[in-house]
Formats: C-alpha cells, structure tokens, sequence
C-alpha cells in the first residue's frame, strides 16, 4: 500500500471508492491525457467523471481564469451583480430551447436537482415525484430519494413520495425483444397505470436522465420521454431532464440529451463539464416556474467569479469548435468498432451508447473488474457502473481527435480479447 493511499485511508470515509487495485495520483494533464504520480500516461476515457469535457491544460480556460485572479475579486456572492453569471445564464437560456428561460448556478449536480425538485414541489403544491428505475441524482437526502440503484441508496427514508417507471430496463423478461415502439407502448401503460393506481392527487413532476450515468449509460428509446411527456401534459406533470452527464453535445446527437426525444422541457439540469473541472451546476427552467418561491435564496458560492470564468470559457469553445459534432464522429468510430468486436467476444453483453458516452455489459462484476485493471496497464482511464456492476462506462473529453479514438478502441478491444481468452479457459 503506498504511504499517500494510507493516509487516504485513514482520514476518509470507507464509503469514497477509489479505482484500481492500487488506486492512482493524478499529477497532471494536457491534451486529452493524464499522468500519474509513478510517471505513467494514460489516455483518458473517463474525464474526471465526464467533467472534463474538453481536455487538459486548455489554454483559453486557464487565461479566462488567470484573468479574473489577476482583478482580484475570486467571491463576491450573489447579492451582487454578477457580470460573468448573467452573461452565462444568456447563453444556457438561449441554448435551452425553454421558453423565458431563467437560470440558477450551484455548485453542483445534486445541488442542482435538489434545486429543481423544489421548484416543482413548491408549484404542484405535491410532494409525489416520478422517477426512472436504475437512475441516480446525487448524494444528498432530496437527490438520493430518487435515486433508483440500491448501491447508491443509504436508506429508505425520504423527503418526497416517489414512484419509479420503466424506460431503460430493456434487459427485463416482459421487454426483451420488443421493438422501440411496443417497448415505449408498454411504458406508457405502466405509466398511465401509475397514475391511476400508485398516486393521490396532484404529481409535481417525472426527474429523468436521458442516459442514465451510474445505471452504467443504459437509456430509454428515442421518442419515450416525448410519448411521456404526452400523458403528463394532462395532468400538468412537469419535466425534469437531468442533464449533468449529457449536456453540452456529448451525446452527439442533440445538445441536451433529451432533444434526441423531441421534448422541451420544464426544468433542465446540468454541471460536471459545463466547467471544464471548475465546480458549477445549475439549472435552466420555465421563467415562471424560476420566480415562483416566495421566500428569498441565494447561493454563496453557486455561480462565483473563478466558476463563471471557466464555464464561459468552456462554453464558448464548444460551440466554437463545434464539439458536438466531433463527439458525433470519433464516438461513431468507438461504438461501431466495439459492436464489430463484440460479434466474436462471448463475454459482451451489450454495446450501447451515442456519441462521446459508451458502455460495455460484461457478464459479472470480476469481468468489469478485470477490465479497468487491463485498460489501466495498457494506458487506458475507464469507469464502472451499472445496477449490477458488469457495465464499463467511458466518456472521453469531447476534444477526442480520430486518432486518440482509434487508439482508445484498440486498447479496449485487445483488454477485452483478454478476458474473452481468460474466461474461455476456465
């Protein structure tokens, strides 16, 4: 054990994971790479947990940043006038797609989705929340009560009544096989079901990841939150997106993750990338729906001056260098080459993902195990995830060149050949 993992050890909670048998310093980055205390490389597909989003050492990041150190002024807090903030909330409104869109900055995700359930709660005048079964919204008491992945869940009790639907469990008996459109019927029924049976009254909103992240990218079909959406107009229902993982084109398909389902939400949330590794989060939603609490807020730190700095920054080199569309391309390179490798490799399960956020179903948690020590030897960064531990999650900085995504598939094809071999002999 190193002396730096003893210590961790000792001073941190025994409920913080670390990657690895023996876990790693990150010391620094450029580009799309990293490097560890020992003085080994990696390439990462990983990001910091899809934070960040467009690499290491960005030089307009870092000069946005050291200019507003250089003023001095790193808080001031929102009773304030904010000019990096407003200037920020502009862009996400405009990109958002709602209507007289407001924005509210945190510090992060969970923070965010705390943030948006009470704006709905506080409209509906109801505590009931629809959430998706295997998602995951945070650690803190509103944001793990829908959460639907029991290792991420410390107990049963809750701030809000919460009632799970179908929508990303495909894998279930009563679904496999079905085609798109009889899966999203028969989720749609469920729903209507829910409604009819589960709840009282009045429901404050449905919360939903696009692509659920630690549920290890599993995701709904194209066109299920919109025939969703359909039922809950009915009853005034509003729409939650949890954007924290798929915002800001990764998914290459759609800027926000839920515009691959034809749906504009009520509320949107987002961090992680949004700061490049500068801790911000927020929320975009309906202006009515924004200015509804009657008792005043703020947040100390939630949109600060260095946050602001590097999210702008951010921003602005994403639509500049029209990332979406790169996350489009050396993502189809991944995935298209992983489904050919999978053809011939018994211990894949599945392949799944869109643009620059992918995953692999391995057949049990020592696979996924062995996975991201192989890939960590070959100079690879990956995750875990999914409800049962077997799914390798990767999500590569949005800058991926060609030839960093060839390189990336060909370290994860030849980790899993390895394993393919190791299990065919046992």
């Amino acid at each position: 054990m190193s002396e730096l993992l003893a210590r961790h050890r000792a001073v941190m909670p025994n409920w913080l994971a670390l990657n690895y048998n023996e876990p790693i310093e990150i010391v620094s980055g450029k580009g799309n790479r990293v490097v560890d205390a020992d003085g080994k490389s990696y390439l990462d597909f990983f990001a910091g947990i899809l934070t960040n989003m467009i690499g290491y050492d960005v030089p307009e990041v870092r000069e946005a940043v050291e200019r507003q150190l250089a003023t001095g002024v790193v808080h001031t807090s929102t009773v304030y006038l904010l000019r990096g903030q407003v200037e920020l909330a502009e862009k996400i409104a405009r990109l958002s797609g709602i209507p007289d869109a407001k924005v509210f900055f945190t510090n992060s995700g969970t923070e965010a989705n705390e943030t948006a359930l009470l704006l709905a709660t506080y409209a509906r005048k109801s505590d009931q929340v629809l959430a998706m079964r295997q998602s995951y919204h945070g650690r803190s008491f509103g944001a793990v009560s829908v959460t639907s992945n029991r290792s991420w869940k410390n107990n049963s009790l809750s701030p809000l009544n919460v009632h799970f639907l179908h929508g990303a469990d495909r894998h279930l008996t009563q679904f496999r096989g079905l085609s798109d459109a009889d899966y999203i019927a028969a989720c749609v029924d469920d729903l209507r079901h829910v409604l009819a049976t589960a709840v009282s009254n009045d429901v404050a909103a449905l919360i939903a990841e696009p692509i659920q992240g630690v549920g290890g990218f599993t995701m709904a079909p194209d066109g299920l939150f919109a025939a969703y959406k359909e039922v809950l107009d009915e009853q005034g229902i509003l729409f939650i997106s949890d954007e924290v993982q798929t915002g800001w084109g990764r998914t290459g398909s759609a800027f926000f993750g839920i515009q691959d389902h034809g749906v504009t939400p009520d509320v949107i949330t987002f961090a992680k990338g949004l700061g490049n590794g500068f801790a911000v989060g927020g929320l975009v939603a309906r202006g009515d729906l924004m200015d509804g609490p009657h008792a005043v807020g703020l947040s100390t730190f939630g949109g600060n001056p260095i946050s602001m700095a590097a999210a702008n920054a951010t921003l602005d080199y994403v639509l500049d260098h029209d990332l979406q569309a790169n996350a489009a391309r050396t993502g189809a390179i991944i995935i298209d080459g992983l489904k050919e490798a999978a053809k011939r490799l018994s211990v894949v399960k599945d392949v799944r993902g869109k643009g620059l956020m992918f995953a692999v179903e391995l057949e049990s948690p020592a696979q996924a195990a062995r996975f991201m020590e192989e890939t960590k030897r070959a100079g690879l960064l990956a995750g875990k995830g999914g409800l049962y531990g077997t799914a390798i999650r990767m999500a590569p900085p949005l800058t991926l060149t060609v030839e960093e995504a060839v390189e990336g598939l060909g370290i994860i094809v030849g980790a899993l050949e390895t394993i393919d071999a190791e299990a065919a002999q046992q």
